[in-house]
Parts: structure tokens; sequence; C-alpha cells
């Protein structure tokens, strides 16, 4: 999430505008706010602004198969830097992300990322990084919250990558609905390796929640590959 908000900041003087000023005001509220709320409507009012700012227009199929406040782990596609803007503005559901463990120890940001809620993993150390999953998992069950995950493991301009199978195992060991979700138009409104944004119209498609009651660990490389094929048929022609 860092090196996308680090990305935007040099597209448009609005933008970092925009995020200079709601993100002072989420780290002037975030010592008041454990939960991470009051952050998440900053993040959400924030992600309207760049959208209003890059001309991207958004539409949204599907939308009425998520309970607004509800508890989910979100599999997306990732084709822009500009795709957590058009998810946190539009799914009605309180999100949070996973952020390497070593951003928790910087001073300021730290603090921040912990208050705000948002999730710590390891990914250098396997044995680590299923550790901080389940950790991530208990989180997400605790506290009722959602997170966003991109199982690709970064941008894909050409076609969708494998995806990892961190997002099913959350979702098992946190017993919430796995929900598909698929982005079409964002590569145009920011292309990979672009400081432009450009206006254009962007479709944000939600596939059914995949429940996972009864499901075990080991049930995850299924559940990942369901996943894959169905986000895959949501995104339609957002490859071509």
């Amino acid at each position: 999430m860092l090196s996308a908000i680090r990305a935007i900041l040099i597209l448009d003087p609005l933008i970092l505008l925009a995020t200079a000023f709601m993100g002072t005001l989420s780290m002037l509220v975030s010592p008041f706010d454990s939960s991470g709320r009051a952050q998440h409507r900053l993040a959400r009012a924030w992600s309207r602004m760049l959208l209003a700012i890059s001309g991207a227009r958004v539409r949204v199929e599907g939308l009425e198969r998520i309970a607004r406040g509800g508890s989910y782990v979100l599999v997306s596609n990732h084709l822009s830097f500009m795709d957590i803007p058009a998810i946190l503005a539009n799914v009605p559901v309180e999100i949070r992300f996973l952020a390497k463990k070593s951003l928790f120890k910087v001073p300021f940001i730290g603090g921040h990322l912990r208050r705000s809620g948002h999730l710590p993993v390891e990914r250098a150390e396997p044995r680590a990084s299923l550790k901080t999953m389940a950790e991530a998992a208990q989180i997400v069950r605790d506290r009722g919250i959602s997170v966003l995950i991109f199982p690709e493991g970064g941008r894909s301009p050409h076609a969708m990558r494998e995806f990892r199978e961190g997002a099913a195992y959350i979702a098992i060991k946190a017993g919430v609905p796995a929900v598909p979700l698929a982005l079409d138009g964002t590569r145009q409104v920011l292309p990979m390796g672009s400081i432009r944004v450009k206006p254009g119209p962007v479709a944000l498609r939600i596939g059914e929640p995949i429940p996972v009651a009864g499901m075990k660990s080991h049930d995850r490389h299924a559940l990942t590959a369901e996943l894959q094929r169905q986000v895959a048929t949501l995104a339609g022609d957002a490859y071509r």
C-alpha cells in the first residue's frame, strides 16, 4: 500500500495536496482511535478524492453481494496503483491491508499502521510468514474487519499471475468468506511505468462470496485455484 501511495504522490499537485492533508488528519486522529475506523473513513475519503482528480469513473457490479460492515477476505487482481483507491472508495466494509512487518518498526509510520489496524506479515521467511498469516487471521476474526489481498504479489500488465495461497489461508483460519473481485480499466487510468493519470472508465466486479465453513488449512490449495478461476472470469477483457 505504501509503495502505491509513493507512486501516486508524484502524479499531480492536487493529488499531493489531498494526500498530505488526509494523511496528516489520519496521523492526528490515530492516537485517539485504536479501532482504526476513523482512519479507514479518512482513507475512503482520500480514495474518492484521487478518483475524482484522476477522472476515473468507477462502475461497481455485484455490490449487493457484500453485506455492509461484513467481515471478508477480499481477493483481487492487480493492474495499477489506482486499484486500491477504486476498491477502498466503493466497497462498504472496514478494509485493512497486509504490510511488511519491518514497516511497523519505523517511527511514526509503524505506530500509525498499528493503530489503524493493518496487519503485519513477514514475507522473507516462509515459516515466519505462516505464523503471521495465522495472526492476521485471528485479528480479522476477533475484530470483525475485512482484509484486501492482491494474491499475485504484484501488478500484472499482460496476464494474471499465479495466485499465492495466503488469502485462502487467512480466510479459512479466520472463518470468513473469501470474495473474488476484479478490476478492469485501472491500467488505462494509470499504466505501469507511467506517471501520468488519464481519465477513463473503470469496472469493479464483485463475485459471490465463497464460504469456508468446514474447510481446513490443507484446503487452501483448492480454494486458491477457485479464487483465481473466478477472478479471471470476472476480469474479462482487463488484460487486453
